[in-house]
C-alpha cells in the first residue's frame, strides 16, 4: 500500500510525465544501475524537485500523526485522542500566527515558531495535570490540555483581530500543505520522525500493560507515570515537527489507528506498527486528491482529511457511547 502510494503520488499531476520513463529514471538513481529514462531536463525536475520532496515528506508526516495518535489513545485509553490532545494544535497555530505578523508566512521562522508552540503548549499542560490530586493521571491531562488549548486559541484569535491583513495566510497554514515543500522540510522532518516512531515502537508493550489499568500495570513492575511521559514527549516531539513543516492536518491520528484497531483487533502491539504504515499511504493519497481532484487548482490537505475524518470522527463517537453504554 505505501509502495502503491507512493508511486501514484510520483506519476499522477498536472504535468503528463510517463509512467514507464518516471520508473526508469527512479532506478536510474540507484547506484548499481544506469537506465537511460528519457525524461526532458524540465520533467525531471518536476519529478525529482517538485513530486518526490511532496510524497516522501507526506509518508513522513502521515507516518508520525498516525502513529502519534495510537499513542495517545493508548497512554490515555480514549479512542478519541488524537496527536493535538495536549493543546499542541492551538500552540503551534499561535506560535505559527505571531511569526506570520511579525516576518511573513515565507520566512522558516514560521516552522520554528510552530514547533516551539506546540512544546510550550504541551509542558503547560502537562505541568497543570498534577495540579488536581497531585497526580498525573490520564483524565486530568485531557483536561489541562482542553483547557491549555482554549486559552492559547483565545490568544490567536485576539492576535489575528488585531492584524486582518494576515488572515488569509495564517488559515491558509492552518489548513495543512504539502505543496511548497522542498527537500529542505524532508531533512527538517526526518530525525523527528525516526525518532518519535522509534521510541513510541520500542514502548509499544508497555502500551499493552497500561491497557489493563494503572494498579494492575504497577502489581506487573511497570511504572505508568514514567512511560506515560516518555511516550507522550516522543509523540508530541514527532508531532510538533510534523506541524512545523506541513501546518496543521487533522483526523490522521483518529482514522488510521482505528481502521487499523477494526482490522487487527486491540493490541498496540500490532497497531502502532501498522499505523505507521498506514499513515505514510493515507497521507500521500489524501495529498494525491488534494491536488487533483479541482486540478489546476489545489485544495488543502486538512480539508481532504476533514472531510474523510468528521464522519469517521462520529462514527467512533457513536461506537464508543455504545460500548460504554453496554
Amino acid at each position: 500500500m505505501v509502495i502503491g502510494a507512493g508511486v501514484g503520488g510520483a506519476l499522477i499531476g498536472p504535468a503528463d510525465l510517463r509512467p514507464d520513463r518516471v520508473i526508469a529514471a527512479l532506478l536510474d538513481r540507484l547506484p548499481w544501475l544506469s537506465i537511460k529514462s528519457g525524461l526532458s531536463e524540465r520533467e525531471t525536475a518536476i519529478l525529482f524537485e517538485l513530486r518526490l520532496p511532496r510524497v516522501v515528506l507526506g509518508l513522513l508526516v502521515g507516518a508520525v500523526l498516525s502513529v502519534s495518535g495510537g499513542a495517545y489513545q493508548g497512554v490515555f485509553r480514549n479512542p478519541l485522542a488524537d496527536p493535538y490532545l495536549l493543546g499542541v494544535a492551538a500552540g503551534a497555530g499561535l506560535g505559527a500566527t505571531i511569526a506570520i505578523v511579525g516576518v511573513g508566512s515565507s520566512s522558516a521562522l514560521v516552522g520554528v515558531a510552530a514547533f516551539i508552540g506546540a512544546l510550550i503548549a504541551v509542558a503547560i499542560a502537562y505541568s497543570l495535570g498534577s495540579t488536581v490530586g497531585g497526580r498525573r493521571t490520564g483524565s486530568t491531562l485531557i483536561l489541562a490540555g482542553v483547557a491549555v488549548a482554549s486559552f492559547l486559541t483565545a490568544v490567536q484569535t485576539f492576535v489575528q483581530q488585531r492584524n486582518t491583513d494576515t488572515i488569509r495566510e495564517v488559515y491558509s497554514w492552518i489548513l495543512g500543505r504539502l505543496g511548497t515543500v522542498g527537500w529542505s522540510e524532508v531533512g527538517l522532518m526526518v530525525p523527528y520522525a525516526a525518532v518519535s516512531i522509534t521510541v513510541i515502537l520500542l514502548h509499544r508493550r508497555l502500551l499493552d500493560v497500561l491497557a489493563v489499568g494503572e494498579e494492575e500495570a504497577r502489581t506487573l513492575g511497570v511504572r505508568p507515570d514514567r512511560v506515560r511521559l516518555i511516550v507522550v514527549l516522543a509523540a508530541t516531539l514527532g508531532t510538533a515537527g510534523a506541524v512545523a513543516v506541513s501546518g496543521l492536518i487533522g483526523f490522521v491520528g483518529i482514522i488510521v489507528p482505528h481502521t487499523v484497531r477494526l482490522l487487527v483487533g486491540g493490541a498496540h502491539r500490532v497497531i502502532l506498527p501498522l499505523s505507521v504504515l498506514g499513515g505514510a499511504a493515507f497521507l500521500v493519497l489524501a495529498d494525491l486528491i488534494a491536488r487533483t481532484v479541482l486540478s489546476p487548482a489545489e485544495v488543502p490537505i486538512g480539508v481532504i482529511t476533514a472531510f474523510v475524518g468528521g464522519p469517521f470522527f462520529l462514527l467512533v463517537l457513536r461506537n464508543s457511547s455504545r460500548s460504554g453504554g453496554s
